[in-house]
């Protein structure tokens, strides 16, 4: 017998008026509920902020994928708060998860890449290189 494995954890912090940094790292694959605890979490933190730009750490190294309705969840999400997307960094090595980093570009107004390493991604993130 397997056992089902699935866990989300996220920090959200506000850097000065305008720049959020949201940190994720997933286990199994993402569901419904995880965006919907997510997407309220990230609206709170840039009420009030005149023009935010989100910037994302993703740590999707054990990420299985998303359910049919976590993925239009994720949709959702770029097409409504798209623009404000400035980096999201993921940490991965799955070629599915490089196309995804691909794909995720289309939808944001800001530049999506892949890592394979948690620490060149921070220092992207930070604009080191």
């Amino acid at each position: 017998m397997s056992e089902f494995h699935h866990g989300f954890s996220v920090s959200i912090e506000r850097i000065g008026d305008e720049r959020v940094l949201l940190t994720m790292h997933v286990r199994g694959k993402l569901e419904h509920q995880d965006y919907a605890t997510l997407v309220p979490m990230l609206e709170s933190a840039i009420a009030g902020m005149e023009h935010p730009k989100i910037d994302v750490l993703m740590d999707m190294r054990e990420l299985e994928g998303w359910e049919m309705r976590a993925a239009w969840d994720d949709l959702k999400l770029g097409v409504k708060h798209g623009r404000q997307f400035n980096r999201i960094a993921m940490v991965g090595s799955e070629k599915w998860q490089e196309v995804a980093a691909k794909m995720g570009s289309w939808f944001i107004g800001g530049e999506a890449k892949l890592f394979d390493n948690r620490e060149a991604a921070e220092a992207w993130l930070q604009g080191d290189s």
